[in-house]
């Protein structure tokens, strides 16, 4: 396959694998050889194995942060304070992408910034949907309930009011507090459950119940 045509078929693609440029007769090994020269070159970016972004100027679409953390680790979802953000519930600017998932915990830093992942069991990935990150671009990210359960739940100490209370939680109006109720419940765990109700008191507190 020639760059041209590379570049024709992948150029608005956020991020893309290898395997979209196998077709006709081209062989796996050819495309990884084309790919590390073009990788070389400075042509391509490679961001871990198997995935890689056109370099400027050739790509002509950004990828937003959350797409490339959910390509880097399928299976995963945005959550903890970077949902939060996204969510308009803490006020800083979240510098690290955080996500969360059954997958290994691992933290990787590309060109286009750093990308933590956490672990938790399969049974509680739940709670998150895909949204509308980007024009044309769509991520998994966790609903404020679940962003703020996975927060505790990977916290030491992240079920207590004092944890709580400094996250410096905003906008307490736009969580559902039946449905982080709800999600603590089904999870089984003691402390997101003990967590869930301490917010919700604090919401109520300050009028978003």
């Amino acid at each position: 396959m020639k760059w041209p045509d590379v570049v024709g078929l992948i150029s608005r693609e956020p991020v893309f694998r290898s395997s979209l440029l196998l077709s006709g007769t081209v062989s796996t090994a050819q495309i990884r050889l084309q790919l590390a020269r073009w990788v070389q070159s400075g042509r391509v970016i490679q961001l871990r194995r198997g995935l890689y972004l056109l370099a400027p100027p050739w790509r002509k679409v950004e990828p937003h942060p959350f797409l490339m953390a959910n390509a880097l680790q399928p299976g995963s979802y945005v959550s903890q304070q970077s949902a939060l953000a996204f969510h308009g519930l803490i006020p800083e600017h979240v510098p690290v992408v955080t996500s969360v998932g059954p997958g290994r915990p691992e933290t990787i830093h590309n060109p286009l910034g750093t990308f933590q992942f956490k672990h938790i069991a399969r049974r509680l990935v739940d709670g998150y949907s895909q949204v509308d990150v980007a024009p044309t671009q769509q991520a998994f990210v966790a609903g404020p309930e679940k962003a703020l359960l996975d927060l505790v739940y990977l916290t030491p100490g992240g079920d207590s009011e004092a944890y709580l209370q400094s996250l410096r939680l905003q906008n307490l109006d736009t969580v559902r507090t039946q449905a982080l109720l709800t999600l603590a419940e089904r999870s089984g765990k003691p402390r997101l459950i003990r967590a869930a109700r301490r917010f919700v008191r604090m919401a109520e507190h300050d009028g978003g119940g």
